[in-house]
């Protein structure tokens, strides 16, 4: 029995020396240089090339090497009733947290204005802070920290998700409750998970429903963003800036305009990173599950989609 681990562009071995400090017998091949094929029963796989699943012949479980799970979902060479896990890490939740806060602090108080200003020698003490309303679109795990966090710190949060709550700890807004959600805030938050529904979410129209000014943070994923409408967005004064972590082509190509935006920060995918040191032992325990046929952890809804 064989694990692959297929993640181009990166490099495997913290996952390979992670994987055998836990279990030093395990049997591990590498994408792509995957010799026997017909051995690998158990995938850890991230942006791996569509339909290249399928040459695995006794495939049993498909692992992300992250939380996110829509690079596998998307794929329609993987079987429906293929199980699939993700990683679930409290460590990736606090980063996230601290990620998004930073975000909305930078906004509350203006750090990147006074940025430009130090470099033109400006002295403005004038609105110092700005008044912050924070929503939150996306209410699980990651969403649910960020929001108790920052109401521990005192901000006005607001909660939106695809789902019916009655009992959530903070204003609630379903789907069918988005223009009223996007009126009572001015930071915007996306930590959706990607499905067929939130697919392309971010987009003028929804932009245009925001409080004049509104700043923008997208943790999720990219493809939650319509990218050719946010510099509009900006230029007609629905945003005033955002703050991407995430995007439809990674690396951000060269040529891309967000590069040379000043109203958007960028960050290559740093929000919440996998730690395969503190993650392999999730991955060792359900190949081991797998071998003795036990109940797999943190098994994926593909109806949820995660």
């Amino acid at each position: 029995m064989s694990l692959a681990i297929i993640s181009p562009g990166r490099n495997p071995k913290v996952w390979i020396d992670a994987l055998r400090h836990h279990q030093p017998d395990i049997d591990i091949q590498v994408y792509p240089d995957i010799q026997r094929p017909k051995d690998v029963e158990m995938a850890l796989v991230w942006q791996h090339p569509p339909g290249y699943l399928s040459s695995f012949p006794n495939l049993k479980l498909i692992s992300s090497l992250g939380a996110g799970v829509d690079h596998i979902l998307s794929d329609p060479a993987v079987p429906e009733n293929m199980p699939i896990v993700r990683i679930v890490d409290e460590k990736l939740t606090w980063s996230m947290t601290n990620y998004v806060i930073m975000g909305v602090l930078n906004f509350h108080r203006q750090i990147t204005r006074y940025q430009a200003d130090q470099k033109r020698k400006v002295w403005d003490m004038s609105h110092p802070e700005v008044p912050v309303k924070v929503g939150v679109m996306g209410v699980g795990a990651l969403g649910g920290d960020v929001l108790d966090k920052l109401n521990y710190m005192g901000f006005e949060v607001f909660g939106f998700g695809f789902s019916e709550k009655s009992d959530f700890p903070y204003p609630y807004f379903s789907k069918n409750q988005l223009g009223e959600f996007l009126s009572q805030i001015n930071v915007l938050v996306c930590l959706l998970p990607l499905t067929p529904e939130t697919e392309g979410i971010l987009n003028l129209d929804l932009f245009k429903k925001c409080t004049k000014g509104t700043y923008l943070i997208n943790v999720a994923r990219g493809k939650h963003l319509v990218e050719e409408d946010l510099i509009p967005a900006l230029d007609q004064g629905y945003l005033s800036g955002a703050l991407l972590d995430v995007y439809r082509v990674e690396p951000l190509p060269q040529e891309h305009p967000f590069w040379e935006e000043s109203r958007i920060q960028l960050t290559p995918h740093i929000a919440s990173v996998t730690n395969p040191l503190a993650a392999s032992p999730q991955i060792i325990d359900n190949f081991n599950r797998l071998k003795t046929n036990r109940p797999l952890q943190n098994l994926v809804n593909r109806e949820r989609g995660y």
